[in-house]
């Protein structure tokens, strides 16, 4: 916004009276002063976005204070210019900032908050990278548990501020704007993030909320980001990448390493994107086409079908795997499907030997010598030898062990435990194994008994409490349960049952919370009866064996029932436990011997536990289930398909393609099928450089994407006090074009047109500014989050803490710190130095072609011009004949930059000083309005074009306007009867414009002379320049 003329002159004037009052009277005039709200001149000229006056104030020299942090907070991008440019220039090294010096009783803003983090909390995609072109940094976050000097010195002096602070940095740190513009790989950085705040919300309770917040953000942001997806190339290539893998390829095996990286660090929502989704059920279906389509009873035969041929799929593989049915073994859906039925198997054959089908059947079709035979294995069956379904239950049981331990040996400990079917999986196997145990040492003694002659074979009802066959029994029956309860993570592939099992998974948790306050709460009941009830409980226990050798009496048969009631703390507990489902009666009270005071407060003492149990524990439980379960349902569709997701990558890895128990047989056909994977050096170099380029390509334009619907969505918002200003000054700026349409048409308009013109609104003004500034979107160059944390390891938090080091060893805080600082200096503003440098970067990468430009329009037209579109079909010969031109052009071009760039650096070191004549006037010496002499390119066409008409140059076309086409742009094409460019016509000049100082011109050249030759000297020669301008 600019300053009218009238207000801008009468506050110079003002200033510079006050500062001659000074002079005279020190202190009578306080350019500092603030108003009653505490805002000083800048401030308010900050809110007001008033740069001239920002501009007349510092040139008074006041105290600028936290006027850059507030430019940043009003997101004034002029203001926060300017305002970094005066405080390079005020400030000396070593001394605190402006914004530092001030009292932080009253500041704004908290000592923490640099210019970068301010501009990172309101998510400001260019104040940003003006801060980092300037070579701007954060000042990094420690870790939680870093115990260096000055986290100790900083957590007793202020452990609020300590805490905050932290929050502040990782605020910053997870804004999309500054993700996108510090990061090579914007989704691995937000993984990280994601479980560095996912650790702090465990670890500080008290700020978890905003934690919370902050992992929300970075999940919407990677989500965001693969929304931006516009192919399932871009989307194979971004969730297969891999930084230690071979490059992915259209149509080979995908083993999504980045999504198994979404999915270990919990990003449900990226994971359950429809982009993401679309892209896995492609996967999973592969080898059943047309599946989706089919109706539920045709896909149940088809499911059918396989299951019951899973035998023939498994020997295929094992023994011919390249064969039809051995290949689709590798077929994600159709190995699961052929998994399930191995594993319905097993629990068909569990259901047998409960229900004892083998006697069953045995009795009723067998002959004299099988029921022989029957009766005898019924007599021996403590110690009997297994049957036969026992030992295919075995084999199951050793093939299932041995996946799992498969499993254990490639995903290590650590990712193992993380499924908790695989801990469901090692308890069922740990029962399974004890069953195998325990019946091997009954057929052991068993023998041994034989062996000795010694009777061994008794009836079941006499057999010790603790017999082998006894444990092992309940050992099976326990393995047996949760073999079955297995198939609900089955279900999970269904969309009706999927739900379901997610919740279920989350009442499991539920329950297992209110366990412990009911564990309390029965114990404390359980220690208070017994205490009570112990001595009435023995009188008992002695009255009911009262016959003698210790024998019950059927007499005495009430005291035999009630004195285990309350024996001890473990049956007081079980009584009490049991009470909770009203199997517990208030007979059992009546104990021989009981007063009438221990009665009463037993009572009371179980009428407590019953309220406390029944009507509050009880009721906490089902509340907090159904919570669980409306929580579930608020996002069921994300929960169950990122357990669905997990379910399908289980089966998208190569390998464990058999299942149990055709996984202990050798697999012959792959050792027939190996192949060497040896790759040459230079091979794989090549491949690591195209994987990383191919995968950085589809990250910018995903970012590129992501910006540019960023910064429309901020166009688009909803009208508020801006627009409806900027809308008043497009009307006032039509009123006084309309008064001047009509002064120039001699009409009396009095002196309105007199007025100053207003300035454009803000979105307009944003506008000019990127349009002027060369707004881009991408990386800022040198700005590497990756590089500068190569050392660190994979499972790091912290992405841009270098001192941040995982290890179970005790660390040197204070050198972690000092290493960090050698990696990573903070600076709070920069300079403009860095910009600069970073700018001639990027021009640079431009002129080399790693930062292309588009000139398809361009091409376009020139085609146009050389007659290639003439006719209703494409002139190839044409077309052939200009494609080689342009080529030749672009050559040219690219050889005069780089000996432009030589001669630009011989002109500034004084080699270079004008034209060989020593009566012209040297280069320096030029006026701006002469045209410098241009040979015509060696890689133009020497002809004319075919269609294009002779072009003419316009008045309006300075020499300044040529000077400002780019190399890379097609020349327009000239005619014979055109001036050569060497010769230094005028350029007309407009009637405001004051006469130049005259130029000597170089002599004119006639098109079919050759171009002039230096004549030799042995005085410095001028080189020839060409108008193009400066690069």
């Amino acid at each position: 916004m600019k300053c009218p003329l009238s207000i801008y002159l009468c506050v110079t004037r003002i200033l510079k009276k006050g500062s001659k009052d000074n002079d005279v009277t020190p202190d009578s005039f306080n350019i500092n002063c603030k108003d009653p709200l505490g805002r000083s001149a800048i401030a308010i000229a900050i809110e007001n976005e008033n740069l001239d006056m920002i501009t007349v104030l510092l040139e008074e020299n006041i105290e600028s204070g936290d006027s850059l942090l507030r430019a940043i907070s009003e997101q004034y991008v002029e203001g926060v210019e300017l305002l970094l440019m005066h405080e390079e220039n005020v400030h000396k090294a070593g001394e605190p900032y402006s914004w530092e010096r001030g009292n932080r009783d009253r500041a704004t803003f908290t000592p923490d908050i640099t210019p970068l983090i301010l501009a990172a909390h309101n998510n400001n995609y260019e104040i940003i990278k003006l801060l980092l072109d300037r070579g701007a940094s954060l000042p990094m976050p420690h870790d939680i548990k870093c115990a260096c000097d000055e986290c100790l010195v900083s957590s007793a002096e202020d452990s609020l501020r300590h805490s905050l602070s932290r929050i502040n940095a990782y605020r910053a740190l997870t804004s999309p704007s500054l993700i996108c513009l510090s990061s090579n790989d914007p989704l691995i950085t937000s993984f990280r993030l994601s479980e560095e705040l996912n650790s702090l919300a465990s670890m500080e309770k008290e700020f978890v909320e905003d934690y919370v917040a902050l992992r929300n953000q970075v999940q919407k942001f990677t989500m965001d980001l693969i929304e931006e997806t516009r192919t399932r190339t871009e989307l194979e290539i971004v969730l297969n990448y891999d930084p230690q893998g071979e490059p992915y390829k259209k149509g080979e095996f995908m083993h999504l390493a980045r999504l198994r990286e979404a999915v270990a660090s919990d990003q449900r929502k990226f994971v359950a994107h429809s982009n993401v989704q679309q892209l896995l059920g492609q996967v999973w279906y592969d080898g059943m086409p047309g599946f989706k389509r089919l109706g539920p009873l045709a896909q149940l035969t088809e499911i059918a079908k396989i299951g019951c041929l899973f035998p023939l799929y498994c020997f295929a593989f094992l023994f011919a795997p390249t064969s039809s049915f051995g290949a689709a073994m590798k077929k994600p859906f159709i190995k699961f499907i052929v998994h399930s039925a191995a594993y319905c198997c097993f629990l068909l054959l569990l259901v047998i030997v409960s229900l004892r089908v083998e006697t069953l059947v045995m009795e009723l079709l067998g002959n004299e010598w099988m029921l022989q035979r029957l009766r005898q294995a019924e007599r021996e069956s403590r110690g009997g030898f297994p049957s036969v379904v026992e030992l295919l239950i075995v084999v199951f049981v050793v093939g299932f062990i041995a996946n799992e331990l498969s499993s254990l040996w490639e995903e290590g400990l650590s990712e193992f435990i993380k499924d908790l079917w695989n801990i469901v999986d090692f308890i069922s196997y740990f029962f399974y194994m004890n069953w195998i145990f325990l019946r091997a040492t009954a057929w052991f003694l068993s023998q041994r008994a034989e062996w000795y002659g010694e009777k061994y074979y008794y009836p079941r009802e006499m057999w010790p409490y603790f017999d082998p066959i006894l444990i092992s029994e309940g050992m099976f029956g326990a393995a047996n349960i949760l073999s079955f309860l297995k198939l609900v993570h089955i279900f999970g592939v269904n969309p009706h049952m999927g739900p379901l099992q997610v919740a279920l998974g989350r009442m499991v948790i539920d329950i297992i919370k209110f366990f412990f306050i009911y564990t309390l709460v029965l114990f404390a009941f359980g220690c208070g009866l017994n205490q009570m009830l112990w001595y009435y409980a023995d009188l008992d226990m002695k009255k009911c064996y009262s016959l003698p050798g210790g024998l019950p009496n059927p007499e005495e048969e009430s005291s035999c029932e009630i004195w285990r009631r309350f024996s001890n703390l473990f049956e007081t507990s079980q009584s009490l436990f049991w009470a909770s489902f009203g199997l517990i009666n208030l007979d059992v009270f009546e104990l021989t011997g009981i007063k009438t005071f221990t009665r009463f407060w037993s009572l009371l003492m179980y009428g407590s536990y019953n309220v406390i149990n029944v009507i509050v524990l009880l009721n906490l439980l089902i509340a907090m289930m159904s919570n669980s379960y409306a929580i579930i349902c608020a996002q069921c569709d994300v929960e169950w398909k990122f357990a669905r997701s997990k379910l399908w990558m289980s089966y998208f890895e190569q390998g464990h393609e058999m299942p149990s128990p055709f996984n202990l047989l050798p697999n012959i056909g792959s050792l027939l099928t190996t192949k060497s994977s040896v790759t040459r050096e230079s091979i794989r170099k090549r491949q690591d450089s195209f994987r990383d380029d191919q995968y950085q390509g589809i990250m910018k334009n995903l970012v590129r994407r992501y910006v540019t619907k960023m910064q429309r969505k901020n166009d688009e918002r909803t009208v508020n006090e801006d627009d409806i200003n900027e809308v008043k000054q497009d009307i006032s700026s039509f009123r006084y074009e309309l008064l001047n349409v009509l002064r120039m048409n001699n009409m009396n308009t009095g002196t309105a047109h007199e007025k100053l013109e207003t300035t454009f609104g803000k979105k307009q003004q944003a506008r000019e500014r990127r349009l002027m500034k060369g707004f881009n979107i991408g990386m800022v160059e040198g700005v590497d989050v990756n590089r500068s944390l190569a050392g660190m390891v994979k499972k790091s938090m912290n992405l841009l803490a270098a001192f941040k080091i995982k290890q179970h060893k005790k660390k040197d805080w204070n050198r972690e710190v000092r290493m960090s600082k050698r990696i990573y200096k903070t600076d709070h503003i920069g300079s403009s130095r860095t910009s600069m440098k970073r700018t001639s970067l990027r021009q640079n990468a431009r002129a080399s072609g790693s930062i292309k430009r588009s000139n398809a329009w361009k091409t376009v037209q020139y085609y146009q011009r050389s007659g290639v579109f003439m006719g209703e079909e494409v002139n190839a010969a044409i077309l052939q004949t200009a494609r080689q031109e342009l080529d030749d052009m672009e050559k040219s071009n690219q050889q005069y930059g780089r000996g432009w760039k030589k001669v630009k650096a011989l002109h500034a070191e004084g080699h270079v000083t004008g034209n060989s004549n020593p009566s012209s006037p040297t280069t320096d010496q030029q006026p701006r309005s002469a045209t410098p002499s241009k040979q015509p390119s060696a890689a133009a066409p020497d002809k004319q074009p075919r269609t294009a008409a002779p072009s003419k140059q316009s008045p309006a076309q300075t020499p300044a306007n040529q000077q400002k086409q780019t190399p890379s742009e097609p020349a327009p094409a000239k005619s014979p009867s055109q001036p050569p460019p060497n010769s230094a016509a005028p350029a007309p000049k407009s009637p405001s414009q004051p006469p130049a100082k005259p130029v000597t011109p170089a002599p004119a050249k006639s098109p079919s002379q050759p171009p002039l030759k230096p004549a030799a000297s042995s005085g410095p020669k001028s080189p020839t320049f060409k108008s193009q301008g400066w690069l």
